[in-house]
C-alpha cells in the first residue's frame, strides 16, 4: 500500500462491508499465508469496473488462490459472461481450482501454465484484462493480452507501482523491476489511452481505441 495514502484506504476499507462466507475465509488464508491478493479496496474498484462496463469475457494473468477470480466471476455472471485465468504455480492453483469449487461459480475456466506462453495459445476476444502476476513481465503480459482486447475493452494493472519503489529509495536487488516497470508506465503513458490511480499499490488502467 503506498504510504501517503495509508490512512485514506484504511477509512475506506472500514466502510466496505463483506458478507460473503468464503472471500473473508480467503482473506485470513492469504494473510495467514503471506500470499498477495488485492487489497479491499482494489477489489471494490475491480468489481464496479467490471459491473458498469457490463463485461462478459474476462482474462486474468495470476490467479494465485482464485480470490479476485471469484471476485471477477462473480460480476460477470450477472451478464452471462465468463472467466479465463492463467496461474504458473501449481499449489496455488489447486487451491483455486478448490475455492472455485467452494464458490458455486461454472463460468471459470483455470489454466496451469506460464502466461507468456498461455497468452499467446488463446484464440478468442476479452473485454476486460486483469494483470497481476510477475512485475518483471507486465510488458509482455500487457503486449499479448492487448493483442486480444476488443475495442473499448479495459486492461486493468495492479500493484503497477510495486511497493512505491519507482519513486522512492529501493533495495539494489529490485533494480531491475523497478527499471523495467517505470519503462513500462512511460510506455503506456506515450502511446495509449492510459491513466495511473495511486491507491492500493497502484493500478494502471488502460482504455483501447481505434
Amino acid at each position: 500500500m503506498l504510504e501517503e495514502l495509508k490512512e485514506a484506504n484504511e477509512y475506506i476499507i472500514g466502510k466496505i462491508k463483506e458478507e460473503d462466507k468464503l472471500v473473508l475465509e480467503m482473506e485470513e488464508y492469504a494473510k495467514e499465508h503471506n500470499v498477495p491478493i488485492v487489497t479491499k479496496e482494489v477489489a471494490e474498484y475491480l468489481k464496479f469496473m467490471i459491473d458498469i462496463n457490463k463485461s462478459k469475457n474476462i482474462l486474468e494473468v495470476g490467479t494465485a488462490i482464485g480470490y479476485s477470480g471469484i471476485l471477477m466471476g462473480t460480476v460477470a455472471k450477472k451478464y452471462n459472461g465468463k472467466l479465463v485465468t492463467i496461474e504458473i504455480d501449481e499449489e496455488r492453483y489447486k487451491l483455486a481450482q478448490e475455492n472455485f469449487k467452494k464458490s458455486g461459480l461454472d463460468n471459470i475456466t483455470s489454466i496451469l501454465g506460464d502466461a507468456t506462453e498461455e497468452i499467446k495459445k488463446l484464440d478468442e476476444e476479452f473485454d476486460f484484462v486483469f494483470i497481476d502476476a510477475s512485475k518483471g513481465h507486465y510488458m509482455e503480459f500487457f503486449n499479448d493480452s492487448y493483442k486480444l482486447l476488443k475495442k473499448d475493452g479495459i486492461i486493468f494493472i495492479d500493484n503497477i507501482m510495486f511497493r512505491g519503489y519507482l519513486y522512492k529509495e529501493y533495495p539494489k536487488r529490485f533494480k531491475t523491476i523497478v527499471r523495467r516497470l517505470d519503462e513500462f508506465i512511460n510506455y503506456l503513458y506515450e502511446n495509449y489511452n492510459f491513466t495511473l490511480v495511486p491507491f492500493g499499490d497502484g493500478i494502471g488502467l488502460l482504455k483501447k481505441e481505434d
